[in-house]
C-alpha cells in the first residue's frame, strides 16, 4: 500500500510535464546515457528496452547506435513526446513493476533515473531483470546521497522565511528503501538475482543558463518543483532571488553556470 501511494504521487508530480521536462532537467539526466549503454553492451541488432524513457533521450542515442528499441513510460506526456523524438522505436505507455512483456525478450534493460521515482525498488529491479534474458544486461542510474553540489543548491535556495512543506507528500517506506551510496545501489541489483554487479560515480559539470535552469522547479518539474509551485508567489520570489545569489558562485565568466553533479551509474548480468 505504501509503494502504491508513493507511486501515485509520483504520477501526478509528472503529469502532463514533458515539454517543461525537456527544457529543463531533461537536458541534465541525458548526460549518462552513453555510459548506460556502454554499461550494457548495446551494440547493431541489441534488443533494447529502455524504461521510464521520459523524452526519450536514451531511446534515440541506441537507435543512433543500431539498436532495436523498445521505450515505456508511466506518463502519457513523456509517451507522447518520445514518439514525436524517437519514430524508430516502439514506444508504450505501462508502469514499473507491470512490464507488459514477456520473460526474458531483451537483450539489454535500462531505467535511467528511474528508481528515485518508485515506491519499491527492489521489486522494480527484479521486474527489469525478468524481461532480460539470461546472459543479458540490466543498467540502471539514480542520484546519490549525500547531495552533490548541484542537487544542494535547490536545498540551500529553498530556505527562506515563510516557506511550507506540504504535508502530505509521502516517501519511500524505510522497509523498502535502499541506501543510495554505490554499495546501497550495488547491494539492490545483486538481491535481484543480478550477477558481476559493478556500481560506477559519474561526475561532470552540468552548464545551463541560470533562468533556464530556474525554469525547471518554477514549472514544477521534480519534487523540487513541487515544493516551489506549492508556495506563494512571495515565497516564490525569495526562493528565485536566494537561488540566484547562490548560483553566483558557480557562475562561468561567459555568464553561464557549470554546476558540478554525479550520478550512481550500476549494472550486473541476468
Amino acid at each position: 500500500m505504501a509503494a502504491a501511494i508513493f507511486d501515485q504521487q509520483e504520477r501526478r508530480q509528472w503529469r502532463d510535464r514533458a515539454a517543461a521536462y525537456a527544457d529543463s532537467f531533461g537536458h541534465l539526466c541525458g548526460h549518462t546515457a552513453p555510459a548506460l549503454l556502454d554499461a550494457v553492451a548495446v551494440r547493431p541488432g541489441s534488443r533494447l528496452l529502455d524504461v521510464g524513457t521520459g523524452t526519450g533521450t536514451v531511446a534515440a542515442l541506441a537507435v543512433e547506435r543500431g539498436a532495436a528499441v523498445t521505450a515505456a513510460d508511466a506518463e502519457p506526456s513523456m509517451v507522447a513526446y518520445a514518439r514525436d523524438r524517437v519514430p524508430a522505436a516502439h514506444i508504450v505507455e505501462a508502469i514499473l513493476p507491470e512490464l507488459p512483456f514477456d520473460d526474458g525478450v531483451f537483450d539489454a534493460v535500462v531505467a535511467n533515473f528511474v528508481l528515485n521515482h518508485v515506491g519499491d525498488p527492489r521489486t522494480a529491479v527484479a521486474e527489469l531483470r525478468r524481461v532480460t534474458r539470461p546472459g543479458g544486461r540490466v543498467g540502471v542510474t539514480i542520484w546519490p546521497y549525500p547531495q552533490p553540489p548541484l542537487q544542494r543548491l535547490w536545498a540551500d535556495a529553498v530556505e527562506v522565511p515563510g516557506l511550507v512543506r506540504p504535508a502530505e507528500r509521502v516517501s519511500v517506506a524505510p522497509e523498502l528503501d535502499f541506501a543510495r551510496t554505490p554499495s546501497g545501489l550495488a547491494g539492490l541489483l545483486s538481491e535481484a538475482g543480478l550477477g558481476e554487479v559493478g556500481c560506477d560515480t559519474v561526475t561532470w559539470e552540468h552548464v545551463t543558463d541560470a533562468e533556464d535552469w530556474w525554469s525547471g522547479p518554477a514549472s514544477g518539474i521534480a519534487s523540487i518543483g513541487q515544493l516551489v509551485v506549492a508556495q506563494t508567489p512571495e515565497v516564490v520570489d525569495r526562493i528565485h532571488v536566494r537561488y540566484l545569489e547562490l548560483a553566483a558562485a558557480y557562475q562561468r565568466a561567459d555568464g553561464m553556470l557549470a554546476l558540478p553533479t554525479a550520478a550512481l551509474l550500476a549494472s550486473g548480468t541476468a
